[in-house]
């Protein structure tokens, strides 16, 4: 591996408004605390209009539901511009799969964008229906409390348009990679976010990864919902770990690989289905970024040190070495970890994550190879995830009597989505918009 870093520290901070002008907390103030006293009223006004202004239309629904099943509904985004989104099949036919006898590997993904104009173009729900009616049946083995009936998934509306034009407007990209064992749905929130404040943002599942994805099609060998081949954490098997961050990265490039062909004006889904008009337009793939929950953080950082086509990542608590290889030893740190980076790099934990002890080793050695290039920051009364779209879900279900407190609370903490969804949303776009501006 090549070297791209420097030695040295960094302290960290949190706040509301966070400054990513350099490296260490806002102003250079050692690590704090954020609560909800650090909100004005008039941001607690703002982050409840977020949090109730969203849509309530209903999809079509993913299997047999009660009239009293629940919709949840997602934050709306903040930023001035419209969002249009579509979605891209992409096949890498120069690699095998990794987790089932498939000749090459196919990748999902959607892409967030700003849109010239949103008029006579459906909403789009945060799910296909078939993810949605898998999910129940999956997601609540990753994640403790999560109700397996009561909620109709297919129902959740996203702000975002299907199919709107894109600005011919070149502008910074921003790829997201989600959490092991969870699909790229459960990032529509800060994505969107993100797009609404000018970038253009694609979130990509990582198949046999992920809990469930949806393909156009089956296909031989394959049915048209891929299931998840996870059946614990990933990281208590450390050949395991390895396949799930290797396969991630090389994800990441093809990803960026099909992207430059949209740029140059060619279509990159493997059906040839019709894209956004001036969606390759939008591109602009000099000013690259990343982002990704958990183990899709340990991917944004290890792939930013990789390939140089990215240029700035955040990493929302995810490890920076791997597993160790029998108990009482010490996994060996990533390259990133291990060497630096010369590139603006955010981690972004919780005080709730149940392994702070474990992640200490490598954000620490990160912290202390890259000084003014790496930050660190804290959300406090909150878990692991609180950086997905459950945020904003998990309260609803507990409201609704479908979660109890203490599930609520393992899952994304004690802090309320009216302080959570803004402030998480406040770290990556303070992060991007100082180091890849789109306005």
């Amino acid at each position: 591996m090549f070297r791209d870093g420097v030695n040295g520290g960094a302290r960290a901070g949190g706040a509301s408004a966070p400054d990513y002008g350099r490296a260490g907390g806002p102003g250079g103030e050692p690590e704090v605390g954020v609560h909800r006293r650090t909100f004005t009223k008039s941001a607690a006004l703002a982050a409840t209009m977020l949090l109730t202004g969203c849509g309530t239309a209903h999809a079509g629904s993913g299997g047999p539901r009660s009239a009293k099943d629940l919709t949840v509904r997602l934050p709306a985004p903040t930023g001035p511009h419209r969002i249009g989104v579509t979605t891209l099949y992409l096949v890498d036919r120069s690699r095998r799969d990794p987790w089932e006898p498939l000749p090459d590997r196919e990748v999902m993904a959607t892409v967030f964008y700003p849109s010239r104009t949103v008029h006579g173009y459906p909403v789009a729900p945060q799910m296909t229906q078939g993810a949605a009616t898998r999910l129940p049946f999956i997601d609540p083995l990753f994640h403790e409390g999560l109700p397996t009936k009561g909620v109709n998934w297919a129902a959740t509306m996203t702000h975002a348009h299907t199919g709107a034009p894109a600005q011919a407007v070149p502008r910074p990209v921003l790829l997201y990679s989600p959490g092991g064992g969870d699909p790229r749905t459960l990032g529509t929130g800060i994505a969107e976010e993100l797009a609404s404040h000018g970038h253009v943002v694609v979130t990509i599942d990582h198949p046999g990864d992920g809990s469930e994805v949806e393909f156009p099609h089956a296909r031989a060998g394959r049915k048209k919902v891929r299931e998840t081949v996870f059946r614990g954490n990933p990281r208590t098997d450390p050949k395991m770990f390895r396949t799930v961050i290797g396969t991630r990265i090389a994800d990441i490039r093809f990803v960026l690989n099909q992207l430059e062909a949209l740029a140059a004006g060619r279509n990159p889904d493997a059906d040839g289905r019709p894209l956004p008009e001036h969606l390759g337009r939008a591109l602009n793939l000099r000013q690259v970024g990343i982002y990704g929950h958990s183990a899709g953080g340990t991917t944004a950082a290890e792939a930013m040190y990789e390939d140089r086509r990215i240029h700035a990542a955040v990493n929302l608590e995810g490890f920076l070495d791997h597993p160790p290889e029998s108990p009482g030893q010490e996994g060996k740190l990533f390259p990133i970890a291990q060497y630096g980076t010369n590139r603006p790099l955010l981690l972004l934990g919780t005080d709730g994550f149940p392994y702070r002890k474990e992640l200490e080793r490598s954000w620490s050695a990160m912290l202390a190879r890259s000084p003014g290039h790496t930050s660190r920051r804290q959300c406090d009364h909150a878990a692991h995830g609180v950086f997905t779209g459950y945020a904003a879900i998990a309260p609803q279900l507990q409201a609704a009597g479908l979660m109890t407190a203490a599930n609520r609370i393992k899952l994304v903490g004690a802090i309320e989505p009216t302080v959570s969804v803004p402030l998480v949303r406040s770290h990556v776009h303070a992060f991007f918009a100082r180091h890849l501006p789109a306005d």
